[in-house]
């Protein structure tokens, strides 16, 4: 008996204990709960009119924002042909594009036909001011050619979407935060990059490479769509209120037109999104491909690849010729790459390039080198010779020289003895050197010192005047 009344008495602390642990639990996780609602949630510091106010402020393009828009436009142009990143970022930190995107997307969210009619305009003045402006700077300015900054900007990639999608909701949940969040409005400005791409359409007309149009206008609307997206989403979960209208029948048809704005908006985001997902991701493979089957191989030397991804062909070109079991091997490589299954794979090799004539024309460049280095050391040769010859007729010329000198010198001056003269290199502060033309003499023994001070003085400046030199010492032994 007692024994049956302690098991129950455990029994029921053990139930007591389970549903205290239970409970903690449950708080525990109530408490994480509230946390992450309040980290996350943005609802409660909304200032739903202040926003409206100023998204529809920044819409209009006329006066000094279409000023700044086309400085802006220049400043980036530069940066983008100078391939200076730093200077098209300063360039989109002015520019003053976000405005119009911003209100098409506010405009569909809240059933205001106005607004989107307002944005629409401006949104196509920015685009026409903007390619007009870059076109006209490519154009008229003679150092333009392609770059990394230029050509980073005709081939968009899932990246550019995701950066277009998650800028787009961080600059509407700054907008709609009580104070405007600048340095967060800067740096999706510089993020989702919209100049560069108009600046690089602006370039492909100007050069009349519509590739480069459409690619670059094609990574602009991506930008664009996502951005405007991310904006009607935001707003959405926000319940702004929608705009009333008195008339019904003109509210419904509002709320029609917006409606199928809205999802003529998503259709076209979606499409985009799957389209740039899959470009990615065949992009990806083919990138491995190369480096795993061609790259790392030292017997195959690529010269030019490409990929056709509407097509699905891949074409390679190599240097040397290839091997039908080498063609082989690449094929069946290419089918164990998820995304290049379907694509058919065209190998070039050329014949004029295979290793044997490649190591012959390497020899003939050797030969001519050879033959080259001879000619040379023979024509040095030659020099040396005739250096000595003209070394030669310099000392009989100077030896020549000396006897008139010395002849006239005599002439000149009957109590001189003998003569003699020569070039010396002197300094007088260790740093630099000077030429002075020494002449060593003797005079007549009855001579008087006085006399002999005038005699050499009267000498140098003879000499100076028949040698036309300056710094002449005379000295006697």
């Amino acid at each position: 008996m007692d024994n049956n009344l302690n098991q129950e008495l455990e029994d029921a602390k053990t139930e007591q204990s389970k549903k205290a642990v239970k409970e903690d639990a449950k708080g525990l996780w109530a408490s994480l709960k509230i946390f992450i609602i309040e980290l996350l949630d943005f609802r409660h510091d909304t200032d739903r009119e202040a926003t409206v106010a100023a998204i529809k402020a920044d819409i209009p393009f006329k006066g000094a924002t279409a000023w700044i828009l086309i400085c802006s436009i220049f400043v980036a142009s530069v940066g983008l042909n100078a391939n200076s990143t730093a200077v098209v970022i300063g360039a989109m930190l002015i520019s003053p594009l976000m405005g119009p995107i911003l209100g098409i997307g506010m405009s569909i969210a809240i059933h205001d036909i106005d607004t989107l009619r307002k944005s629409l305009i401006n949104f196509a003045t920015m685009v026409v001011l903007s390619l007009l402006t870059a076109f006209l700077f490519f154009y008229l300015f003679p150092l333009s050619q392609d770059n990394s900054e230029l050509l980073g900007r005709v081939k968009p990639d899932i990246r550019d979407v995701l950066i277009a999608f998650f800028g787009g909701l961080a600059l509407i949940i700054a907008r709609t935060k009580k104070g405007t969040v600048a340095s967060v409005i800067f740096g999706v400005a510089i993020a989702t990059a919209l100049m560069p791409p108009l600046c690089t359409a602006g370039y492909g007309l100007s050069q009349g490479n519509f590739d480069y149009f459409f690619g670059a206008m094609y990574l602009f609307a991506i930008n664009t769509i996502f951005i405007a997206l991310a904006t009607f989403i935001v707003l959405k979960i926000l319940r702004f209120p929608m705009l009333r209208y008195v008339n019904s029948q003109r509210r419904k048809n509002i709320v029609r037109i917006t409606s199928i704005l809205a999802l003529a908006a998503m259709l076209p985001a979606g499409w985009t999104f799957v389209e740039v997902l899959r470009e990615t991701r065949y992009q990806a493979d083919y990138t491995s491909y190369l480096e795993t089957e061609i790259t790392s191989n030292n017997n195959l030397w690529l010269q030019r690849e490409k990929i056709d991804m509407d097509e699905k062909i891949i074409t390679l070109n190599f240097n040397g010729e290839i091997t039908e079991a080498t063609k082989s091997d690449l094929i069946n490589e290419l089918k164990g790459y998820e995304y290049l299954q379907d694509f058919s794979l065209t190998i070039n090799g050329n014949k004029n390039r295979s290793v044997d004539k490649i190591l012959e024309l390497y020899d003939r460049a050797i030969d001519k080198i050879e033959k080259r280095d001879s000619i040379i050391a023979a024509r040095e040769l030659h020099i040396d010779s005739l250096k000595l010859v003209l070394s030669s007729h310099k000392s009989e010329m100077d030896s020549n020289v000396f006897l008139n000198l010395s002849k006239d010198a005599k002439i000149q001056f009957s109590d001189l003895e003998s003569f003699g003269y020569a070039k010396m290199l002197a300094s007088s502060n260790f740093r630099n050197t000077d030429t002075i033309t020494l002449v060593k003499t003797q005079w007549n023994s009855v001579l008087s010192d006085s006399l002999v001070m005038l005699r050499k003085q009267a000498l140098k400046t003879w000499i100076e005047q028949e040698l036309n030199v300056e710094d002449v010492e005379v000295i006697s032994n």
